[in-house]
């Protein structure tokens, strides 16, 4: 076994589906048609079939994605979203490049994901949408939060960028709630080889909004109806996604076995708290927490076994939104896992050999 242990590893993944990935490359380098091209309409078909939606509009990344979402629903100057106080911070870009405001809630300390009760304390008059992150590969509580949305006359919205074949009460991630963001960046469990993303509705207003905004609000060759982005998916990437998501189940599962086996080997250590995860999680990450965090990271590099932090700050803890006037302690369970988050190695070609590797490192610090 390679003594080196990354925390995702993409050339393993490639080696074992080069010959697809090469032929699909070689295809659409052939056909030319690298805009809006033959193999991102067949993409977008088959991922929004995937997820059981309607629709699939590709864009060129998750944070255009979520902004794309905000603007062809209305949302924008003057609004509110809810976004939890734990999250990547394109959550919150999203939101504030279409022009609204970010307004943060709790997450639940045991999960990681945004707590309903917290985010209906959150809602005021000018509230338009919560916008729930499927966190770590898991989806939120989708029937609580539609049932919130509905009685508060608000929209529910997925930041599903994390969360490609995870589901809540036997639906997919991307069918939820009214339309749903998805990053394709290349670590994610369905990536492309370059920055990506897509959104999914079951809306078809909402849908030709979204492929009007995408290619600088134009719903036809050289007539602009609105300022909107150039924000397509390449068709080349497309062809890759296309390739990846014939595998995406499979690798979802071997996700799933990893993950089983780090809880049976992490299950009563003293020092390392495990997070709850769901039932349809697909872990695109296995977070843990540790009042040793930097220190136990350390060692960890040490051993070869390369873990990283989901994430180190809770959105308003970012020099770019201290604007929006939160102060420390505001939000205890996002600032707390912040502070103790560890995310450990978990990718499908990963040898069951590093788990026992990570799990020496983490008991030797109890």
């Amino acid at each position: 076994m390679n003594d080196q242990i990354p925390l995702v590893d993409l050339r393993a993944q490639y080696a074992r589906i080069r010959e697809a990935v090469d032929e699909a490359i070689g295809r659409t380098l052939a056909r030319a048609d690298f805009i809006l091209g033959q193999e991102l309409e067949l993409f977008e078909q088959e991922f929004a079939a995937y997820c059981g939606a309607r629709h699939c509009v590709g864009c060129a990344s998750g944070t255009d994605a979520i902004q794309l979402l905000c603007r062809a629903l209305g949302i924008g100057d003057g609004d509110e979203v809810v976004i939890p106080a734990m999250t990547f911070v394109a959550t919150a870009l999203g939101v504030s490049q279409a022009g609204a405001r970010p307004v943060l809630a709790d997450v639940d300390p045991e999960t990681g994901l945004l707590d309903p009760r917290q985010a209906e304390r959150a809602l005021t008059p000018r509230t338009r949408a919560i916008l729930a992150v499927h966190l770590y590969g898991q989806c939120v509580d989708a029937a609580a939060f539609r049932e919130l949305a509905a009685r508060r006359g608000v929209l529910f919205l997925e930041d599903a960028a994390q969360a490609h074949g995870a589901s809540s009460g036997g639906l997919r991630a991307g069918v939820l709630g009214e339309a749903a963001a998805f990053s394709f960046y290349p670590g994610k469990n369905l990536g492309a080889y370059g920055d990506g993303g897509c959104v999914t509705t079951g809306d078809d207003a909402v849908a030709e909004k979204l492929r009007s905004l995408r290619n600088w609000g134009s719903p036809e060759k050289y007539r602009h109806d609105e300022m909107g982005l150039n924000s397509r998916l390449d068709t080349l990437q497309a062809a890759i996604l296309r390739v990846k998501l014939r595998h995406l189940d499979e690798w979802n599962a071997a996700r799933r076995r990893l993950a089983a086996e780090y809880t049976r080997a992490l299950a009563g250590l003293p020092n390392v708290r495990l997070t709850r995860y769901n039932d349809g999680a697909v872990y695109h990450l296995y977070v843990v927490r540790t009042a040793e965090r930097d220190e136990t990271l350390r060692r960890l590099h040490a051993a070869g076994i390369g873990a990283g932090i989901h994430y180190p700050h809770a959105v308003h803890e970012h020099r770019a939104y201290r604007w929006l006037g939160y102060r420390p302690g505001a939000f205890p369970a996002a600032e707390g896992l912040a502070r103790r988050c560890l995310s450990l190695p978990l990718y499908p070609e990963m040898p069951a050999e590093a788990i026992g590797r990570a799990a020496e490192v983490l008991r030797t610090g109890a």
